[in-house]
């Protein structure tokens, strides 16, 4: 049989090529790229599914005809003759289908214009079918569910169902039959004439051959010699977040994720193998698609996320790798039909806990204690206003997603688009977030591949005040724990309550509800790139990106509120604009010369430069109406203060790598990188980064040839240098700023020293070693990973303190060393195989931190004490303090020794009988400075996660438990809730205080007086078991969603921290209000995280 295609638009895909080919600028290339992508003839694209039984060839046809535009012109008497057929052909094209159904007739068929398909007679001659049907299973007789079958050379195939087996109607005399599985070897089989056929696949050893990227190109998983985490598209959306940082907790080992706090939109901090530095950054560097720091897109568009970890691994990107460096590469076209994926989602919110305070009445009797008779019948206020109910409320979130990919021999394209709308758990705060991805690649010449990659975002929120910034800039929830329940929302006259006991204050209603806070943030990001094979093993790539991001963000208090109403409306307005441009140039080599040496050589130049520019006028007051919110700052009589701002850096590097293999069990790599930054003082601009690693493939080795249940065995080792540079610019040079004074009633401009310059300001640099240890059991059943490793980071950079006649009060310097070292371990597993299947995984990392070195300070010796967040009526307390030996940011404060009774011994400066008591460590019967010791360290003894994947039938059932050990927290909110000075509400603890009735308890009694004596009394430990998420859903059978036009359909119901174990007597002890690597372990009031129920559908077309 044969086909002939007459009239068909093949020329007018190679002039596009031709075009293609002579294409000089990006922005052609994406629009005559997409054009290609969806200007393909139907009948080239057009794919159908038919499941008949026991019909015609006439009905067969008919049948198409029905689901599709094209049209049959044939003589009756040429098909009407015949037995009926079965056709059960699942997303074919109609050439295809038309083979299947024709190859057992002596009739063919030509495809015309107009989608018109003509039968005619042919010359083949008639063969007799015939029926196949087996089993497939692993060596170990694990069910193989969804196993390709398909007869080799031909189109025909198919899959075997839940419990293996597979039937195929076989139309040649003695076909070979070709088996497939994801994680297993392919088999091919000649039939032999046998009509039963039982296969057995061997193991793959789980994708050893597999590509992982790492920077500047990719290798194969066998040949890694450094410590890199893989986390693939599945493990980043098998849960409803809509955020990849989120997505990655709990699922790599050494990788930390802490949420901020629960607001629409907010961020997450991330650390790998803790904090490296004091006062640079510690977040790892974000690599999309080889474009170093660019923005992550929703989890998604992502194929792949790589995290590497060691010095091996990151010195390639040299004085930015000391934090780790997390490289994602998004979803990109693959050739074949077009593919269409919808992903929806609803969530419902709830907020994950309270903070429990006292009601009106016990509110109103525990301040009777301290301003007696304030309150006259405490009883009478019952419960009062509960200020929690006000503001929380059911939050709701929704996430849609729509891709298109698909591509031809000549050009790829993925295109996705995303919707997400999040309403808080808090009145008046929304986050609403427009995304757009594009990724198309091109083939333009045989020898040269290009593409570009787009990712715009718009996100625009409407918030409330959700971080407290102390006594007097308190967030909503802080007011909803502190305000009084005595009060209610709105006077009598309907005006807001405006005061607390008489102090002027806004209530947490009319703080959330009235205060306008808007942001509106928009990000473009483009990668291009062209990639030239030159010459044999020799390829050169070059990229080209951009990142452009501007942020408009407004706040207003109208006069209805308490510090608007004063002022008469009160606004603020700020502008701030980013450019990254970044171009990456490199060559490739790779090579294997005898059979047993493979040799890749890469080395390139890179060149990044950074814009940040930035406006804001603050504190316009006095408004003729509250119409004009921020948008009229002219009608202010008012006047405002003001700012603008600009910062600009490079950086220029030039980099290379060698990977060696001999016999493919001795493996080298040597990364080298020279970086030059215009951050740091002339003396100090240019640094060299280099690293090496060995890799020894134990399981090639003869004397382990005998060992069949270890299938992998690899020893590591690695050492390098990586650098921190994230600094704002200019640190290093003499600033000047302005400073006004008054001249008879006018104001007099002029300019003073802003910074001390520092000529010899350089790089934080990070020693590493580490061991790994690769291991594979029982065919990859089950599959180990193991590191140990140890960091020093040198020369900090640190605002050290300098003498005051120098007219400054610090200086960034390079100061010191911090030490990081730990151990991780990670685990998979296939537990069951059988109808069952049960796939679990596992990982815990511990890691240890530790000051070395630290400046000689004048006044404390080498400590340098801090505090941990601003908190009215504590001023000058110390929380924190940074010493050697101990880790960064360990608290630092008193011993609490309960409550002062009659007989206990009074120190000379104690409160009395009833009040707080602290120990004497001098001892000297006094409480001084003297008796501060330390009382807790934020960092987690070890953190961990544990995921699992049940499968059944069509059900999949996925379980994710992640948890803390170890980490103390300062608990602020309970702090400034159990004070018991009569300032605010109470936690409920207060109703145990201390009273003459009620002496045997450990709660002081109320006083007016009480000062903020920072102890271990409000450092809990932090620990905690989360069941994180839990998933169930539901894949409809093929032969149901083929009937509706489906390629793939799928229901779920998951939820989101459902269940908490914990001690810790916070909302939440996953929260951190971190400002800065030494503000950890710190609670204080924000937006709380939720808990949720999701409901979603997946759909493929």
């Amino acid at each position: 049989m044969k086909k002939t295609y007459e009239h068909v638009a093949f020329c007018r895909k190679k002039s596009l090529i031709k075009i293609l080919t002579t294409m000089k600028f990006t922005f052609l290339l994406f629009l005559l790229s997409t054009a290609q992508a969806f200007g393909t003839v139907y009948s080239q694209n057009t794919k159908l599914s038919l499941n008949l039984q026991n019909v015609s060839i006439v009905d067969v046809l008919k049948t198409i005809e029905n689901q599709s535009e094209f049209r049959f012109l044939y003589n009756d008497d040429l098909i009407s003759k015949g037995k009926n057929i079965d056709v059960d052909i699942t997303n074919k094209k109609i050439e295809d289908i038309l083979d299947y159904i024709f190859i057992q007739t002596e009739n063919t068929y030509s495809i015309l214009e107009n989608n018109l398909i003509v039968i005619r007679p042919g010359s083949t001659t008639f063969q007799q079918s015939k029926e196949i049907k087996g089993t497939v299973t692993s060596k170990n007789g694990e069910t193989l569910v969804g196993a390709t079958v398909t007869v080799k050379g031909t189109l025909e195939g198919t899959v075997t169902d839940i419990d293996g087996n597979y039937k195929l109607i076989v139309s040649s005399e003695n076909p070979v039959l070709v088996f497939s599985f994801i994680g297993f070897k392919s088999l091919e089989i000649p039939l032999n004439g046998k009509s039963i056929l039982d296969i057995k696949l061997d193991a793959d050893y789980v994708g050893l051959d597999e590509v992982v990227v790492v920077g500047y190109g990719t290798v194969k998983k066998s040949d890694i010699t450094g410590s890199v985490a893989s986390v693939t598209s599945k493990d980043l959306t098998i849960y409803p977040t809509g955020d990849a940082i989120q997505a990655l907790q709990g699922m790599a080992a050494g990788v930390q994720v802490q949420s901020t706090n629960g607001e629409p939109g907010s961020g997450y901090n991330i650390s790998i193998r803790g904090n490296t530095s004091i006062n640079a950054s510690s977040e790892p560097l974000i690599v999309v698609d080889g474009f170093p720091g660019a923005t992550m897109p929703p989890p998604e568009d992502i194929e792949s996320m790589e995290i590497l970890k060691d010095a091996s691994s990151t010195a390639i990107y040299g004085s930015r790798g000391a934090n780790g460096v997390v490289l994602i590469t998004t979803k990109s076209g693959k050739k074949g039909i077009l593919k269409i994926d919808i992903n929806t989602s609803y969530s419902f919110q709830k907020e994950i806990g309270r903070n429990e305070v006292l009601n009106a009445t016990d509110f109103a009797t525990y301040i009777n204690e301290i301003d007696p008779d304030f309150y006259n019948t405490p009883s009478s206020y019952g419960l009062g206003t509960n200020w929690q109910d006000v503001i929380y409320r059911n939050g709701a979130l929704q996430n849609h997603q729509l891709s298109v990919s698909g591509g031809s021999d000549a050009i790829t394209y993925y295109l996705s688009g995303s919707y997400q709308g999040h309403e808080g758990v808090i009145i008046g705060s929304e986050h609403k977030r427009y995304s757009f991805t594009s990724n198309i690649q091109a083939q333009v010449l045989d020898w040269v591949n290009v593409g570009v990659n787009i990712f715009a975002r718009r996100t625009n929120l409407d918030g409330v005040k959700s971080q407290t910034g102390g006594y007097y800039s308190p967030s909503v929830p802080d007011l909803a724990y502190k305000f009084s329940p005595t009060s209610g929302i709105y006077n009598e006259d309907g005006s807001y309550t405006l005061t607390d006991r008489g102090v002027p204050a806004d209530n947490p209603y009319a703080l959330a509800k009235e205060v306008k806070q808007e942001k509106i943030s928009d990000l473009i990001q483009g990668n291009f790139f062209a990639e030239l094979d030159l010459w044999k093993n020799l390829k050169f790539k070059t990229t080209f990106g951009v990142n452009s991001s501007s942020s408009r963000n407004g706040v207003f208090y109208p006069s209805t509120t308490e510090r608007g109403g004063s002022s008469n409306g009160e606004a603020s307005l700020s502008y701030y604009k980013h450019l990254d441009l970044a171009s990456e140039n490199y060559f490739t080599y790779s090579a294997t010369f005898n059979d047993i040496h493979d040799l890749s050589v890469m080395a390139g130049y890179s060149y990044q430069s950074y814009a940040n520019e930035g406006m804001y006028i603050e504190g316009a007051t006095g408004f003729p109406t509250d119409a004009f919110s921020f948008w009229n700052l002219g009608a202010a009589t008012g006047s405002p203060t003001y700012d603008s701002s600009l910062r600009e850096s490079e950086l220029s590097s030039f980099y290379g790598r060698l990977n060696y293999g001999f016999k493919s069990k001795y493996l080298f790599t040597f990364n080298v990188r020279y970086d030059g930054s215009s951050v740091f003082a002339k003396n100090n601009k240019y640094a060299f980064f280099p690293s090496g690693a060995f890799a020894w493939d134990v399981k090639d080795e003869e004397f382990m040839s005998t060992v069949k249940d270890i299938s992998q065995l690899k020893l590591r080792i690695s050492y390098g240098i990586t650098g921190n540079q994230a600094i704002e610019a200019y640190q290093s040079l003499a600033t000047l700023t302005d400073v006004y004074a008054s001249d008879r009633g006018g104001v007099l401009s002029a300019i003073k020293p802003g910074t001390i310059s520092n000529p010899n300001l350089s790089w934080e640099s990070t020693e590493q070693v580490n061991f790994g240890l690769d291991l594979g059991l029982f065919e990859s059943r089950i599959n180990v990973t193991a590191d140990y490793y140890k960091m020093i980071t040198s020369d900090l950079l640190f605002d050290v303190p300098v003498p005051a006649f120098s007219g400054f009060t610090t200086q960034l310097q390079n100061i010191g060393k911090v030490q990081n070292s730990g151990f991780e371990f990670s685990v998979g597993a296939k537990i069951l195989t059988n109808k069952l299947k049960w796939n679990s995984s596992a990982n815990i990392s511990a890691n240890r931190n530790k000051v070395l070195k630290l400046v000689e300070n004048e006044t404390e010796g080498n400590d340098i004490y801090y505090s941990s967040a601003p908190l009215e009526g504590a001023s000058g307390i110390k929380t924190q303090i940074l010493r050697e030996g101990l880790p960064v940011g360990s608290f630092f404060g008193y011993l609490y020794n309960g409550v002062q009774q009659a007989d206990d011994l009074l120190l000379e400066n104690a409160e009395g009988v009833g009040g707080e008591m602290f120990v004497d460590l001098t001892p000297d019967g006094i409480l001084s400075d003297d008796d501060r010791t330390i009382i807790g360290d934020p960092h987690p003894d070890f953190i961990w996660g544990w995921n699992n994947n049940l499968q059944y039938g069509n059900f999949e059932l996925n379980l994710f438990i992640q948890g803390s050990y170890g980490a103390d927290m300062l608990n602020y909110t309970r702090m400034e809730l159990g004070i018991l000075n009569g300032r605010n509400n109470a936690s409920l603890d207060a109703l145990d205080r201390w009273t003459p009735a009620n002496t045997d308890t450990n709660i002081p009694r109320a006083n007016a007086n009480r000062s903020y004596e920072f102890s271990d009394r409000w450092v809990e430990d932090a620990s905690y078991i989360r069941l994180k998420n839990i998933s169930l859903g539901y894949n409809f059978d093929k032969s149901l969603i083929q009937k509706m036009k489906f390629r793939s359909a799928r229901i779920y119901v998951s939820a989101q921290n459902l269940l908490t174990l914990t001690k810790y007597k916070g909302v939440d002890p996953e929260v951190a209000y971190k400002t800065s690597n030494t503000n950890l372990g710190l609670d204080y009031a924000s937006y709380p995280n939720t808990k949720s129920i999701t409901v979603g559908l997946n759909l493929g077309f």
